[in-house]
């Protein structure tokens, strides 16, 4: 039998672009580590980038096109949940739609050689960083001359069920980014986040909505998880759940087919 070239080729594909997604993602690491935000080259406005994703569904994890303002078929099918009336349908609407999550680019102090990684994390310390930058007492402190250097101390979960704790510090004094041209260099050749997390078309989306309402039993399958505290769903037990919900399957075919 021959070798099907085109599925070998997706595979490779697959494997590098997720060795590519590791490499350039950054998570903290237990005890304490000293990061800097670095000005963004895609957009030298605002470094901090806002990502919406649908999480294990399917044991994937999916970026929403709603990041960019295009249509999201996952998203049409939970407000069609949500209008049903029925209760059970809004609580599964509700949880069919997207996840913020905030990425913004970092030097690792003491491993700046490594380049920017993207360093994701949730409303919380997104909350705590934007509310630093709006205290007039520290001001900007992505700027790279006048910034400030950021202490991030993660705790891991210390029992089954319990979370992790992240705790963020941001240094009194302002310090240069780098004088560094080596790093400066470094800075120069940040990637592109849409070259990291891949945005589905709408019918890969569609696809993987019909297969996440009629979930298979291959127990192979493994998730595509996103770096960082990010929530995780039970899908296979929502899904499950969604069958049994009235007029799920007709408001699917309704809203895709009809």
């Amino acid at each position: 039998m021959a070798l099907n070239l085109d599925a070998i080729r997706k595979k490779l594909d697959s494997l590098q672009n997720q060795t590519k997604k590791q490499d350039a993602l950054w998570k903290p690491e237990p005890g304490k580590q000293q990061v800097r935000i670095v000005p963004y080259k895609h957009n030298k406005d605002n470094p901090f980038l806002e990502l919406h994703f649908h999480y294990d569904f399917g044991k994937k994890t999916l970026l929403s096109p709603m990041t960019y303002g295009r249509p999201d078929p996952i998203v049409e099918f939970a407000e069609k949940l949500k209008t049903t009336g029925n209760s059970d349908d809004w609580k599964l609407g509700k949880k069919l739609e997207p996840k913020m999550r905030c990425y913004v680019p970092i030097l690792v102090r003491g491993k700046e050689h490594e380049g920017v990684k993207f360093w994701g994390f949730g409303k919380q310390a997104y909350t705590e960083l934007l509310g630093f930058i709006a205290d007039p007492d520290y001001g900007d402190i992505t700027d790279p001359m006048n910034g400030r250097d950021i202490v991030i101390e993660f705790v891991p979960a210390e029992s089954p069920g319990a979370y992790p704790k992240t705790t963020i510090r941001v240094k009194p004094n302002t310090t240069p980014l780098t004088d560094d041209k080596a790093i400066l260099g470094k800075i120069q050749e940040t990637p592109d986040i849409n070259t990291i997390f891949k945005e589905p078309t709408y019918e890969e989306l569609k696809g993987h909505l019909e297969a996440w309402l009629n979930p298979s039993t291959d127990a192979n399958a493994q998730p595509d998880s996103v770096e960082g505290d990010a929530p995780v769903a039970t899908s296979t037990k929502t899904a499950a759940k969604v069958s049994k919900v009235d007029d799920v399957a007709s408001a699917f075919d309704e809203l895709f087919n009809g």
